[in-house]
């Protein structure tokens, strides 16, 4: 059995633009990680059309336009990892997860060549992160427009979301592996629900800013727990904890400008939600967020 480390960087492409974009932050990935890159293209057809035997089977690449056009772009390009081609007939959205538990890491572009151009993300995108068994980075297209003045730190940084009531080992250890091989600032975002109202004596609710202090403050200290071992282990990695009042989303979308990536989980199969969900959270930050996004599924969901 292959172990994480030999298995490749998975790039999905479809010839538009987003995929290609796509297609280059995997390439600089698989270097940086000293893994293979398999270039993968589905070739989606209307079902009436195309024969049950070749749903998700193999095509030889060589007849596979796509690809023919990114093998000549690479070709003469040094210092490329390892590159293998791949085609499949079959539908994106159920192919690539299913690809995916050969892949150390999935990348594909916000938007397909099939898609509404109108649309945020694309079907594939989501099936993709809901799905996959692996880590999943999905790259926006340029210039997505963040509304906020909230200035960010300089330099290269890494962005992850931190539920400090339930935090997710996997997700946080994703985010400090990337920023340690990158050598960029980790931001860790924590949100605390506010306002709190309180009862007064004239029948009304009321926020206290002694309240507040308080649950910022628990929420710092559950914060800095959360990360201590891996701060241990990663030592040289400068980690910020930003910690702020209101919405987990719109705090991480704030922070994803400028960033290298933006690291949020998928939520934990439960009695209650048996099937994969991504959650509010990071369905918004898919969306809306400014740079590339990895959603890592819980480690339960990797066994």
């Amino acid at each position: 059995m292959n172990t994480p480390h030999a298995l490749p960087v998975v790039a999905a492409v479809d010839g538009s633009d987003d995929s290609r974009r796509a297609l280059e932050w995997a390439i600089a990935e698989a270097a940086g990680r000293g893994a293979d890159l398999r270039i993968v293209h589905v070739r989606q057809y209307a079902p009436y059309l195309q024969p049950a035997v070749l749903v998700a089977g193999p095509v030889e690449p060589a007849d596979d336009r796509v690809l023919g056009t990114i093998r000549e772009d690479l070709e003469s390009r040094e210092g490329l990892p390892p590159v293998e081609y791949i085609s499949r007939d079959g539908m994106p959205a159920v192919v690539l997860p299913e690809m995916s538990a050969e892949a150390q890491l999935l990348v594909l572009g916000s938007r397909g060549r099939g898609g509404f151009a109108s649309l945020l993300l694309g079907s594939n995108g989501v099936a993709a992160a809901r799905d996959a068994v692996c880590p999943v980075v999905v790259v926006p297209p340029p210039g997505r427009a963040v509304d906020s003045d909230t200035p960010v730190p300089p330099g290269p940084r890494v962005v992850v979301g931190l539920q400090t009531d339930d935090p997710d080992a996997t997700t946080l250890a994703f985010a400090f592996d990337h920023a340690a091989r990158t050598g960029a600032r980790l931001q860790v975002v924590a949100a605390y629900p506010w306002p709190v109202l309180a009862w007064t004596a004239f029948g009304d609710f009321t926020p206290t800013a002694q309240d507040q202090a308080a649950a910022e403050h628990e929420t710092l200290t559950l914060a800095n727990a959360a990360v201590a071992e891996l701060r241990e282990s990663h030592p040289k990695v400068e980690v910020d904890l930003y910690i702020a009042p209101g919405d987990a989303a719109g705090h991480l979308v704030e922070n994803s400008r400028e960033a290298e990536l933006v690291v949020v989980g998928r939520h934990r199969r439960r009695l209650t939600r048996p099937a994969p969900m991504l959650g509010s959270v990071t369905q918004a930050v898919l969306l809306h967020a400014a740079a590339p996004v990895a959603v890592v599924p819980p480690a339960e969901q990797k066994d």
